[in-house]
């Protein structure tokens, strides 16, 4: 019997639901059809925006930004909302279904609930959802879901509330693990936690991690630690691959792939099911985000649009198209979809992260 086979027919087993993933319920308008489609030039069909709301951050992780903070943009150079809605009415109407809020971290911008609510009224968007620290969630997580935020990824890399402080170096787990009871409370479903998987750091967690989220009943996702930063943090001391990730895990964990073309949007992880062996019916969903070891480029289906406007194309790429710039001369929207459609002719068809090349720019500033 396979792993999954095992896991699924296991009491109290958690299953990969289809139909149960659908979100939204009936309060949400069913998607326009539309015309357009949004593709790069390696044909790879684009459904998904990560709008960056801020730069501003409550955390300094030390592998997003320096411990004195990142150089942060003036306010007037950040989009507000009406141009935020405005430019998501063209990416919809480009063909995009999903749309993430990204930082910074998103919960600190002013007002952030009637953004969200301004967005999620906009038909054609699928799939909603934000990513946060969850540092402000326990005050938040109601109102954002009865303004129609749909799902949360929330960061946690480490269950020890020591090593949690010192990597953030201003940050509360405690304040994160109530808001991530608030998000339930709430009713957020299919919530995911994100662990920067780092070498020295939690690679002693990982197990933990597993069985806080079964216990949970949330989707934990484990990333690699990108070559991405202002600061000289990466290094193969710090630095875990996937491959180590799933063998430390399975020490303990019987895990597997699944398929999880459910999954609205799509994106970058490669899911896997894990069966504890200590504890027969615990399970847990595992992602895992591999950008260096194992590229995922091919599968991108994705852009970024910066707090500031300009469209980044690759995560690895600083972008030089400013929709802010366009909106604010007066261009319409069928000027500003024709400069997207140019701009994501010229994508690259991969990054070129290797540990060798990096990004010298702080993640909190290119939205993750």
């Amino acid at each position: 019997m396979t792993v999954q086979s095992r896991c699924a027919t296991t009491p109290g087993a958690q299953t990969l639901p289809g139909s149960a993933l659908s979100l939204g319920g009936a309060d949400r308008q069913a998607p326009t059809v539309n015309p357009f489609s949004l593709v790069d030039l390696q044909a790879r069909k684009v459904e998904y925006l990560r709008v960056s709301v801020t730069d501003r951050c409550n955390y300094r992780c030390t592998y997003c930004m320096p411990a004195e903070g990142a150089q942060l943009v003036p306010r007037p150079e950040l989009l507000d909302f009406d141009e935020i809605a405005a430019l998501v009415r063209v990416f919809v109407s480009l063909g995009v279904r999903k749309v993430r809020l990204t930082g910074g971290e998103p919960l600190v911008r002013r007002d952030i609930v009637r953004l969200v609510e301004r967005l999620a009224a906009i038909p054609g968007i699928d799939d909603l959802s934000m990513t946060t620290n969850g540092h402000l969630l326990a005050e938040l997580a109601a109102p954002l879901r009865a303004a129609g935020l749909q799902r949360l990824n929330i960061s946690i890399d480490t269950l020890d509330a020591a090593k949690f402080a010192r990597v953030t170096r201003q940050g509360s787990l405690d304040a994160v693990l109530r808001g991530l009871d608030a998000a339930q409370a709430a009713g957020f479903a299919h919530t995911k936690l994100n662990a920067v998987a780092l070498r020295g750091l939690n690679d002693d967690e990982l197990t933990d991690l597993c069985a806080f989220a079964a216990d949970r009943q949330v989707i934990l996702r484990f990333i690699e630690y990108m070559p991405i930063g202002v600061d000289q943090f990466w290094s193969p001391d710090t630095y875990l691959p996937v491959a180590e990730i799933r063998a430390r895990i399975a020490a303990d964990w019987d895990i597997a792939p699944v398929e999880r073309s459910d999954l609205p949007g799509g994106g970058p992880a490669r899911h896997w099911i894990g069966c504890s062996r200590s504890a027969p019916g615990r399970t847990v969903q595992l992602g895992f985000i591999a950008a260096v070891s194992e590229k995922f480029c091919r599968m991108c289906n994705r852009v970024r649009l910066s707090s500031t406007g300009t469209l980044r194309e690759c995560l690895s790429a600083a972008g030089t198209l400013s929709l802010r710039d366009m909106l604010r001369a007066g261009a319409d929207e069928p000027a500003l979809r024709a400069a997207i459609g140019d701009a994501l002719h010229g994508k690259v068809d991969a990054h070129r992260f290797d540990g060798a090349v990096r990004t010298w720019e702080p993640m909190s500033a290119i939205g993750g």
